[in-house]
């Protein structure tokens, strides 16, 4: 079989990268940082980098790959839409992985980042901002950012000088790789002297459950992003699909596109075979 593509340097892209390493299966797994790419087992290629809609078209039709596999994160919305429209223009088979939810969702609920910022603008409390580097553009309106918010970010290149040149302190930056207990979170929430906990509903492997109860053991608020609302397989049934390839059981692949080491976009990319 031709090679599968996995977008997402996520736990569930690991999942179905060490199924298809373990299987003897070929594939490639894409992901944005050198820190998602030393995460991924050997025995299969990655591309590392950023890429456009039109790199991951090209990308996709330089290689050939057999299907595409979209593990990323569950609130990286341009990424999937970006992913799903290159699919659909080369006619490439595409599945949209989903991360198991946690069950109910605890505390306060935004439907958005944007919602949360405007929400702690309303207080003067101090928050701990553990929703990822990517969404902290939208905190800095928050009224004495820098003095009331601590952000925590995993420890990719660059992260640390992107976080002070948005305005955040870098005293008040922890910089450290996750997954972290019930224990980690609630040494940071007292360290910070957070009175609010803002996470996204990132479920079990994103450490929500831990997040929540650190909150409830601290007794600070717990402020949750809702996760935005979209169709797709759970691992399981992703590696059923790919199983049924490997081995030639699939039939002609309409009902792929049902489911709503280091590749730079600019030069060649590597191998990690």
């Amino acid at each position: 079989m031709s090679e599968i593509l996995i977008f997402g340097g996520t736990t569930e892209g690991r999942i179905l990268a060490e199924y298809c390493a373990d299987n003897g299966i070929p594939a490639v797994v894409s992901v944005t940082t050198e820190y998602g790419a030393s995460l991924l087992p050997s025995g299969v290629g990655f591309s590392e980098g950023k890429m456009d809609a039109g790199q991951i078209s090209a990308f996709i039709s330089e290689r050939g790959f057999s299907m595409v596999i979209d593990a990323t994160h569950p609130y990286a919305r341009a990424a999937t839409a970006n992913i799903k429209a290159a699919c659909e223009g080369l006619k490439v088979p595409y599945y949209r992985v989903l991360r198991e939810e946690s069950g109910e969702v605890s505390g306060r609920i935004c439907n958005d980042v944007s919602a949360a910022a405007d929400y702690l603008n309303e207080s003067e409390k101090r928050a701990l901002i553990t929703t990822g580097s990517k969404e902290l553009a939208a905190f800095t309106k928050v009224r004495n950012f820098a003095e009331r918010l601590f952000v925590r970010v995993l420890p990719a290149e660059g992260i640390e000088q992107q976080c002070i040149s948005l305005g955040f302190c870098r005293e008040k930056l922890i910089v450290e790789k996750g997954p972290f207990s019930v224990k980690q979170n609630i040494a940071h929430i007292r360290n910070s002297g957070a009175e609010i906990l803002v996470t996204k509903e990132s479920g079990a492997a994103g450490g929500y459950p831990e997040k929540c109860e650190a909150a409830r053991v601290c007794g600070i608020e717990l402020l949750t992003i809702n996760r935005p609302k979209e169709s797709g397989i759970s691992v399981e049934e992703m590696k059923e699909v790919i199983g049924k390839e490997r081995y030639g059981q699939t039939e002609n692949n309409d009902s792929g596109n049902r489911y709503g080491r280091g590749f730079n976009p600019h030069s060649r990319s590597k191998s990690g075979n």
